[in-house]
Order: structure tokens, then C-alpha cells, then sequence
């Protein structure tokens, strides 16, 4: 990696809708879709889905961090989720769409529970901020056709988004 090169990994539910907004930020190098946080090697979409992995849908961010900092990465997560539920997000639901920032340095895990903490304090949601921050486990990509998603089936990402209420979550929470 070059020097200012470093990476986040991030989990908001389906990995489809975490990659647009992170992808259009300027120093983002690549985003990945992947799985992490299980028990199991290289699982593959099926197993994750059945929920026997322990696996989590995420995404890995490789980035510029003289470009965007960790921090403004952990901003514009936050702005993707709903904090409040950690049974999944939106309309998918189960563990393997839980709502968690994994960090694989003690800054990022600093800058991770001190943004929390702010979240929790700035009175937004009524009920508790609930996303785990847990240490980074391996990551596994995902399938190649779950690779910018958005990008490859623009119509099928809409209706998706649009039929989860992530957008209108986001509207009307962060907008």
C-alpha cells in the first residue's frame, strides 16, 4: 500500500446501497463488497444469507487518507444507516445486515466511539445508537456480480433502494 493508503470496513445492511455513496467521495481508491465478522472461510452469498456463518454483508474501503480522512469516512457511514436497529437495516433483516464499524487500528476504533458518542448525545433518535464497533475479522469478497451493484444494474439498485426505505429513512433523518 502506498503510504497514505489505508482502508475501512463497514457494515449498513446490503452492501448494493454502501458502495455508491462512498465510491463518489474524492480519494476513495476502490470500494468492495464483501463479508466479515463470521466464523467461516471464503462463505459465499448463500451462506451469509442463511445466517449459519455468522457473517455480516460489509464493504472495504481503500482510501487516500491524505485525500479523506477516517473520520469523514465514519460521517458519511453514519449518514447510510439507521443506528437504532441492530436487527438489520431497513428491509433486510437478520444478522447478516447488522449495523457495524469494524477498525484494524486503535485510532480508528477512538475516532469510531467518540462519533458515536456524539450521535448519541446530539438527541437525533429517540432510541439508543446501537451499532457495534468491533475489531476487524478476515474479509472476504463478495461475488463478482455483487461488485459495484449500483453501477452494473442501475435500474435493479432503484428499485431496490427505493423499495427497502433507505431512502426515505435517509430523507427523512439525515437530509
Amino acid at each position: 500500500m502506498e503510504t497514505n493508503e489505508d482502508y475501512a470496513i463497514f457494515a449498513g445492511g446490503c452492501f448494493w446501497c454502501m458502495i455508491k455513496p462512498f465510491d463518489q467521495q474524492p480519494g476513495i481508491k476502490a470500494v468492495i463488497s464483501g463479508y466479515t465478522g463470521g466464523h467461516t472461510e471464503n462463505p459465499t452469498y448463500e451462506e451469509v444469507c442463511s445466517g449459519t456463518t455468522g457473517h455480516t454483508e460489509a464493504v472495504k474501503i481503500i482510501y487516500d487518507s491524505g485525500q479523506i480522512s477516517y473520520q469523514q469516512l465514519v460521517g458519511i457511514y453514519w449518514m447510510q444507516t439507521d443506528p437504532t436497529d441492530a436487527s438489520g437495516q431497513f428491509a433486510d433483516r437478520g444478522d447478516s445486515y447488522r449495523p457495524v464499524i469494524f477498525y484494524h487500528q486503535q485510532q480508528q476504533k477512538e475516532i469510531a466511539e467518540k462519533s458515536k458518542e456524539a450521535l448519541e448525545n446530539s438527541g437525533k433518535f429517540t432510541r439508543p445508537i446501537v451499532t457495534e464497533i468491533l475489531a476487524e475479522s478476515p474479509f472476504y469478497e463478495a461475488e463478482t456480480y455483487h461488485q459495484d451493484f449500483y453501477k452494473k444494474n442501475p435500474e435493479h439498485y432503484r428499485r431496490y433502494r427505493t423499495g427497502s426505505g433507505r431512502d426515505q429513512f435517509i430523507q427523512k433523518n439525515w437530509e
